[in-house]
């Protein structure tokens, strides 16, 4: 065993030891999609006291901790994002109302002397024109108080704590104790009423919370006048039930937000559909991984069987990095690892046909030179298909938000793991199986000791698709005929992540009509509501964006003709924020497409890198088509499926190019569309076969992932089909055509 073929297994070993022993001691995070919860994105917004900018966003996110530390979520999450904008995760929280409730309100809690009652001409809330330091606001019972300006503010309360007081009588209450200056300020404004008589409205304080009092108690008998009460607490009494004697004390410690905030996106995931999705997800990758690998083996024979060693080992070290990473694992992100997995078969498929056409042409006399050939030859398509696909994932993570993001991480952690696991931990076991004399003397149990079927019948057969280029061309704009059509006729129907509104997923105990559902909820109001059949079950309806109050009705109205009905999925969009999620994904497929330019234009000629270019933006169109024919709406899991899909059309572009590029060196004087043919024989194997292994995961996925998941392996399958052809039936033609208007024309005869 020589030096790097050492070093190769060292470092193979010393991998997957540390992976195993990650995957065992550190868990993955899971995302709220997945274990149950709510998300909720809160945007601050300015007041003319107040600028939203970037510091008081970091000041309100710290009021907001404070607070969801006291509603006693395990592990919540509050980060930034940009200036004006914090995402709050409340794991195991369902009911959204509330948690947006605490977390919105701006909790503006101030202390006023009263100073009358005001009179009946005076405008109540409003401050009042000659005095600017008053204002006039409605006590408990509603009538109206003149009340000074505030002595003290919630910056002086040091704690509040919900009482409950069955002695005394005064039932729940919240006992407030002050701080600092506020222990002065309070004992001044009490020993200020105190100088007033019993009965008086100017012996009572007034305790103000976002200009509503909610307590205006009179100053006991027993304290004296300039005196006050100098203990530095007091209680806070009312008809209070014991969550609003806690919610309030909660608001009173987390203190008041420096400015209002909206919530401007909210999704609630039931804890019942976050283990539907694990489980089918886990059995889709079982069942595709499973599906694939026989696949594979049945084509590889005994390289087969390492290369699906290599794609458990694949599993284990991207879980690892997940895990190691700290990374959070989205519904979105378990369907990229799905996908991973057919992805990962790629790179295997690459170096053994290229170790089979070694061994064929007979410059390689072993399956060992041939096969260390394979990896040397295949390195390069290897390299450039597999940094397109990081691309596409690099820009679902800087363009995307939420799972989408998430998607991202996993694809780009996948891609990468799935290189290691082909060119280190496969090299390394092909490369001590095919050492081992019986191997040697069976060289056909390798499986790249043969051609294979596809190359065989390829070959018997002698293609010249280039020679009809304007054929296959006519074909692709006759497909986008087809698709523009449907976006024409039947329009795009985007999601509510790119519109705004709401959307409720229910589980029903029997199958409901979506129709009388529809026209039950147009006789309550929402005439615009979209219901349809989810499962065998369940039940979506989307609308424009309701308040809770409306959220309720429509629920009401959904039970009133299910039964019973659990709301699984609650999603909740702002105009605003779909507008501005919208245009994000039109940057992110327009960065898409110029980045792979850039790349491929970089690697190859420009001609190549238009070429693909156009054979993407071929796929965008018709993938948009036919999800326009079928009325399946575009959202942001349909745009993390598109930007795979333009990651992993361009593989097979990459692919059939790099070997286009070596041909030429090797045959400078032989035109590009014999070159190109002679491309295409010798790369269709690779995509046929890894085409098959990836369609078997998808299947699975489609089949078993239920129906968060389906339009997402629905819309990887017809890529998968779509970027398979345009491959080598759009992207080639392009390219051939604009070679020949770039060639300078040979100069006519004559004298």
């Amino acid at each position: 065993m020589n030096r790097p073929v050492r070093v190769r297994a060292l470092l193979a070993l010393a991998v997957i030891a540390l992976s195993l022993y990650i995957a065992v001691t550190v868990p993955v995070r899971l995302g709220l999609d997945l274990r149950g919860g709510t998300q909720l994105v809160l945007e601050t917004r300015s007041t003319p006291a107040a600028d939203a900018d970037s510091e008081a966003t970091d000041r309100t996110l710290e009021v907001l901790r404070g607070r969801i530390d006291g509603l006693g979520v395990a592990e919540p999450t509050l980060v930034r994002s940009g200036d004006n904008r914090i995402i709050v995760e409340l794991p195991g929280v369902q009911d959204p109302k509330r948690a947006a409730d605490v977390l919105g309100r701006t909790a503006q809690l101030t202390f006023h002397p009263v100073l009358g009652i005001a009179d009946s001409t005076d405008d109540a809330s409003r401050p009042l024109p000659k005095r600017a330091r008053e204002h006039v606001l409605p006590d408990e019972s509603g009538t109206p108080l003149r009340l000074g300006a505030a002595a003290l503010t919630g910056e002086d309360v040091k704690e509040a704590a919900a009482r409950f007081d069955q002695q005394g009588g005064a039932g729940w209450h919240v006992t407030v104790d002050f701080e600092g200056d506020g222990r002065a300020g309070w004992a001044r404004v009490t020993g200020e009423a105190a100088c007033h008589p019993a009965g008086d409205p100017a012996r009572r304080v007034a305790i103000v919370l976002d200009d509503k009092v909610i307590s205006s108690p009179q100053v006991d008998p027993s304290v004296a006048c300039r005196t006050g009460i100098r203990e530095g607490a007091t209680q806070i009494t009312g008809s209070f039930g014991p969550e609003e004697a806690r919610e309030l004390s909660l608001l009173v410690n987390g203190g008041a937000l420096p400015v209002p905030v909206e919530t401007v996106e909210q999704r609630t995931v039931g804890p019942t559909l976050g283990a539907q999705a694990i489980t089918a997800s886990a059995w889709a990758a079982a069942i595709g991984t499973a599906l694939t690998s026989l696949f594979i083996i049945g084509v590889y024979r005994l390289m087969g069987v390492l290369a699906a060693v290599g794609l458990a080992c694949y599993g284990l070290v991207s879980y690892a990095a997940l895990a190691a990473l700290g990374a959070t694992l989205t519904l979105p992100g378990l369907a990229g690892f799905v996908l991973a997995i057919g992805m990962a078969v790629d790179a295997n498929v690459l170096v053994f046909e290229r170790a089979r056409e070694e061994y064929a042409s007979r410059r390689r006399p072993s399956t060992r030179s041939a096969l260390t050939a394979g990896f040397r030859n295949a390195f390069s398509a290897i390299a450039d298909s597999n940094i397109t696909t990081l691309i596409a994932a690099a820009l679902l993570f800087f363009l995307a938000s939420g799972p989408v993001r998430g998607f991202g991480v996993t694809l780009g952690i996948g891609v990468l793991a799935s290189m290691f696991s082909a060119l280190v931990i496969t090299r390394v076991l092909a490369e001590a199986a095919v050492s081992r004399p019986r191997v040697r003397r069976r060289p056909r149990l390798t499986g790249i000791a043969t051609t294979g079927a596809v190359r065989d019948r390829l070959t018997r057969r002698n293609l010249r698709l280039m020679r009809g280029s304007r054929r296959w061309l006519a074909v692709s704009a006759a497909a986008l005929v087809l698709a523009g059509s449907g976006i024409a006729v039947r329009g795009i129907d985007l999601g509510v992540e790119f519109t705004g509104g709401r959307l409720i997923e229910y589980a029903t105990t029997s199958p409901v009509e979506p129709d009388r559902v529809r026209t039950a909820l147009a006789d309550a109001g929402f005439p615009r509501a979209v219901v349809q059949s989810s499962g065998e079950t369940g039940l979506t309806v989307r609308t424009d964006p309701l308040t809770n109050a409306e959220e309720t009705e429509v629920t009401g109205t959904v039970r009133d003709l299910a039964g019973r009905a659990d709301k699984v999925r609650d999603e909740l969009i702002g105009p605003s924020l779909g507008e501005e999620l919208r245009r994000g994904a039109l940057i992110a497929l327009a960065v898409a497409l110029g980045a792979q330019f850039v790349y491929l234009a970089a690697r190859f000629r420009w001609v190549f890198g238009t070429a693909a270019v156009v054979a993407l933006a071929h796929d965008v169109v018709i993938l948009v088509g036919v999800f326009a024919w079928l009325g399946r709406p575009v959202d942001g899991v349909f745009l993390a499926a598109l930007l795979t899909v333009i990651g992993y059309s361009v593989n097979d572009s990459v692919v059939l190019f790099d070997r286009v590029r070596e041909l030429t060196r090797k045959s400078p004087g032989v035109p590009l569309p014999d070159i190109t043919d002679q491309a295409i024989v010798q790369t269709l194997p690779r995509t046929v076969n890894t085409g098959i292994g990836a369609a078997f995961v998808l299947t699975a996925l489609a089949v078993l992932g239920g129906s968060s998941l389906t339009d997402f392996a629905l819309a990887l399958l017809i890529g998968l089909v779509v970027g398979t052809y345009s491959s080598v039936l759009t992207a080639a033609p392009v390219a051939i055509r604009l070679h020949h208007r770039t060639q300078p024309r040979q100069p006519s005869g004559g004298t």
